[in-house]
């Protein structure tokens, strides 16, 4: 409640007019806090657009020339308000001092005025000599801030009171860059009527045509390619934002007008490198007759590479059926700026776990071992199946070996060992089980070699044996071995190795296959798998053609233990004894 015993500093014949101000108050304000300044009561008076107690408050001049915390005089208060009477006596009872002073924000009450739209406090400033081109901290002027609430009438007072049109503000931009950024036809009329430049560069180089190619306003793309002398010159440059902001219409403008789509950035992109990474389809379409292969080639990126880095199957087939190769390789100096290395466009579909476009290049005929770092590799950190068994089915070398910590066993098997589903994939696909059983030190000591080969700095032929017996993988080596069993003829376990497994519960099972004959049924599975070799085996054309009953091709293919292809599995297989 406000204190009815407040006193102001003036004599006391003022007393009739402080008890009607404040009578005015208790009606609106009955539950509020206590009101301690007569700035307090002008900004409450303010916003409550009390006009009669507003003229009785003129006296103290003192008060309208006292900010809040926000730095907002009664004079910003009142061009905030909608009433233009609250403005006129508030700027008659403020100082001319006082009339360009900005909040923290850097804002003048013109400035409050344009933002809100209050086109009579605008023209009531602007009449009373109010700067029409004092920006705000952002560096935006009262022109720029009218544009980007689409206010005409208000720009067109703004200009038609000496606002500079040519202006630069924050970056560097114009009002015109803004307003072709935005799209804002009738506006960009004004200002070209006006006599804004219409080639001014920002900061970052771009002009106001750029702006509006990056964002599709073809019409104002239009308006300025007639108007401006170096518009057209500079279509270039202006198409790779065109084929950023993917319009057709703007790309078809622009070619119209002798853009050249084999012209490529500092970067050495070319327009349609960008339409292909942001998955522009129609503006692919326009691009690719007009790219030549020798301009890409020069590039060292082909679009496709763009459009599975982009994760974009639709543009990607599109560029796959127009003749683009799968194949192309990244160039050198481009491959430097990644830290694998990478070169294929699978590499980068697989990166992005993008099932769809792995799918079309690998149909495409794309290989899937030409990366410094294998594709395979990359699916099996991401644990994904159907990448890892799309990969497998056309080719990848599931015997791949790491460029560091190479083990004498091929890497592929460090990603599975705590996943039955993955383990069965790689054993499928013909991991080279037989080599996890190689160790020349036989039923001698292990101990000397216990660390070797995992340091950072020791790159060294580290046998199965050293690696399944560390303390924090031990515990899986029985499920481990006893799948790797049924994948090949009898092997002899090392010293090292069989300590270890005689503490799993699964060693009974382990130590009766590996002291008994194999069945003749499994030897000559193995047989035919090593007669037919890798690549026939993952084939699904070639086991048509092997005249052999369905039952046998599929006992051949270990179907048996396809757990992914059985598709009755849930989650991941997790091999974690508890």
């Amino acid at each position: 409640m406000y204190n009815s015993t407040y006193v102001f500093d003036d004599d006391c014949d003022e007393i009739p007019t402080q008890h009607a101000i404040q009578e005015s108050l208790w009606d609106m304000h009955k539950n509020e806090t206590i009101i301690t300044s007569i700035f307090d009561i002008f900004m409450t008076l303010l916003c409550a657009c009390q006009e009669e107690a507003l003229k009785k408050l003129v006296k103290h001049s003192s008060a309208f020339e006292e900010a809040d915390q926000q730095g907002w005089l009664p004079l910003h208060e009142a061009a905030a308000q909608l009433n233009k009477n609250i403005l006129e006596i508030t700027l008659k009872a403020s100082s001319a001092i006082t009339w360009e002073q900005t909040t923290l924000k850097g804002e003048t009450p013109l400035l409050v005025a344009v933002r809100n739209c209050f086109i009579d406090n605008v023209r009531f400033l602007l009449l009373n000599g109010c700067n029409p081109n004092a920006k705000n901290e952002e560096g935006d002027s009262p022109l720029v801030t009218a544009i980007k609430h689409d206010a005409y009438e208000i720009a067109s007072l703004l200009i038609s009171f000496g606002a500079k049109v040519n202006l630069q503000c924050v970056h560097k931009r114009t009002a015109l860059h803004e307003a072709a950024r935005l799209g804002r036809k009738d506006l960009v009329k004004l200002l070209l009527r006006s006599g804004a430049d219409p080639d001014p560069r920002s900061g970052y180089g771009l002009t106001p045509l750029a702006l509006a190619a990056q964002t599709g306003h073809t019409e104002i793309m239009e308006l300025l390619l007639q108007k401006g002398e170096t518009s057209a010159m500079d279509c270039a440059s202006v198409l790779f934002e065109a084929a950023g902001g993917g319009n057709p219409d703007s790309l078809s403008l622009l070619l119209e007008y002798g853009a050249d789509a084999n012209v490529p950035k500092h970067s050495g992109h070319l327009p349609i490198h960008r339409a292909a990474y942001r998955g522009h389809f129609l503006a692919l379409k326009n691009l690719v007759p007009v790219t030549n292969f020798d301009a890409i080639k020069e590039s060292g990126i082909s679009p496709v590479h763009s459009a599975a880095a982009g994760a974009h199957p639709q543009c990607l087939e599109f560029l796959l059926r127009s003749g683009f190769d799968a194949n192309f390789m990244l160039d050198q100096r481009v491959r430097k700026g990644y830290d694998d290395h990478r070169k294929s466009a699978l590499y980068f579909a697989v990166s992005n776990g993008d099932i769809c476009s792995t799918q079309l290049l690998l149909n495409a005929g794309a290989l899937p071992n030409q990366d410094p770092i294998n594709c395979l590799q990359i699916a099996l950190r991401m644990g994904n199946y159907e990448l890892m068994n799309l990969l497998l089915r056309h080719g990848a070398n599931v015997n791949y070996f790491c460029r560091v910590n190479t083990t004498h066993f091929p890497s592929a098997l460090q990603y599975a060992l705590k996943d039955e589903v993955m383990l069965r994939m790689l054993m499928n696909y013909g991991y080279d089980v037989q080599r996890c059983f190689d160790c020349p030190r036989g039923n001698s000591s292990h101990s000397q070699y216990v660390t070797d080969g995992w340091t950072s700095t020791v790159i060294k032929d580290t046998m199965f044996c050293e690696v399944i017996t560390l303390s924090w993988l031990k515990h899986l080596s029985g499920k481990v071995v006893r799948i790797m069993l049924d994948y090949v003829d009898h092997v002899n376990i090392c010293w090292k190795l069989e300590a270890v497994l005689k503490e799993q519960e699964l060693w009974p099972e382990i130590n009766s296959i590996l002291t008994n004959p194999r069945s003749l049924k499994h030897l000559c599975r193995l047989k035919i798998r090593e007669c037919m070799g890798r690549l026939r085996l993952r084939c699904p054309v070639f086991m048509t053609f092997l005249p052999l009953p369905n039952c046998l091709k599929d006992y051949i293919l270990y179907k048996e233990y396809d757990l992914y292809g059985q598709e009755n599995f849930l989650g991941t297989y997790n091999l974690n004894c508890t």
